[in-house]
């Protein structure tokens, strides 16, 4: 389902039927997805809605020069990869982008920690949310970790699963009709006082109904952001999100992406402790979880990051 309003979908034919002449810097792969509708969950979407600035502007803002760079996309891809390397985070800060997000609302609330953007989120108060909730799929239920407060553990399996799944839109449908009758009222009488306020019945509601935001961020602060949430230890639901804005930035940005993929997803930082420890190992020294001078979980980490024989 794509998750969009017939409304929406009007929209976003009109939006992109239009061509507009600019002098502005474009981003061709980014124009090709604008304002379309990337399916995430199963009644979520991101839509990029507006952006500013490419890969040229950020190597513009690095030289402080005039002109769109260089003329050669090897040297472009050498600055920025360099940049990224060393973490000079000011050049990324002068690209933007804008996303039109529909997600859970208990992964609103996470997502909100990140506090480097400008939001404006759909009002329950003055508008009745639609009769969209978040149901996980089966492989996804799973039960609390006993190693980590904040993760999941083993998957839940057969009768449990569906007990589980029944719970959830048996409670799903139950509040949605108790938040209508919240808001039409219990009297015969017909009249605008009747029905709880918009802004009081909201609170009936459960966190797994959707709402809707735009977000708009710079392109270094949306990197740190998908640095932790793409991570494969993030929350399934948010990493979802986090994986679908991935594909834009590749689209947007594909020489900043191929840096960010290097350095930072599949990159890794290390302490003085372990790097100390890394350098004796290459020595070909032997070096245990005794005489590391590393926590246990320090040293499984560094173990598991070189494939370290144990």
């Amino acid at each position: 389902m794509s998750g969009l309003t017939k409304e929406q979908i009007e929209e976003i034919k009109v939006q992109r039927a239009e061509t507009k002449e600019t002098k502005r810097v474009v981003s061709n792969g980014l124009e090709n997805i604008l304002y379309e509708s990337i399916p995430v969950l199963d009644h979520g979407f991101i839509r990029v809605i507006d952006y500013m600035g490419d890969d040229t502007s950020i190597v513009q803002a690095a030289r402080v020069s005039y002109g769109k760079g260089t003329k050669h996309v090897s040297a472009d891809r050498g600055l920025i990869n360099y940049l990224m390397r060393h973490r000079h985070s000011t050049p990324f800060e002068m690209c933007e982008i804008k996303y039109h997000v529909k997600l859970p609302i208990f992964v609103a609330r996470q997502w909100i920690r990140h506090r480097t953007a400008s939001v404006n989120e759909y009002s329950a108060r003055y508008s009745v949310l639609d009769k969209e909730y978040y149901i996980p799929d089966a492989k996804n239920l799973a039960s609390q970790s006993n190693s980590n407060k904040q993760g999941r553990g083993a998957v839940l399996e057969g009768d449990n699963a569906r007990k589980v799944l029944d719970l959830l839109i048996e409670d799903s449908e139950k509040v949605y009709d108790d938040y209508e009758k919240l808001l039409v009222g219990f009297s015969k009488k017909n009249d605008e006082e009747n029905g709880l306020s918009r802004e009081l019945a909201r609170m009936n509601l459960s966190l797994n109904y959707y709402t809707q935001w735009y977000w708009k961020i710079d392109l270094h602060n949306l990197l740190h952001f998908l640095s932790l949430r793409a991570d494969s230890h993030a929350q399934y639901e948010i990493r979802a999100y986090a994986d679908a804005m991935l594909e834009t930035v590749k689209q947007w940005v594909p020489l900043t992406f191929e840096a960010f993929d290097s350095y930072r997803l599949n990159g890794a930082y290390l302490d003085s402790k372990s790097l100390n420890v890394l350098k004796k190992m290459v020595k070909g020294l032997k070096v245990t979880k005794e005489n590391s001078g590393l926590s246990g979980r320090e040293w499984e980490d560094l173990c598991s990051l070189t494939d370290y024989d144990k």
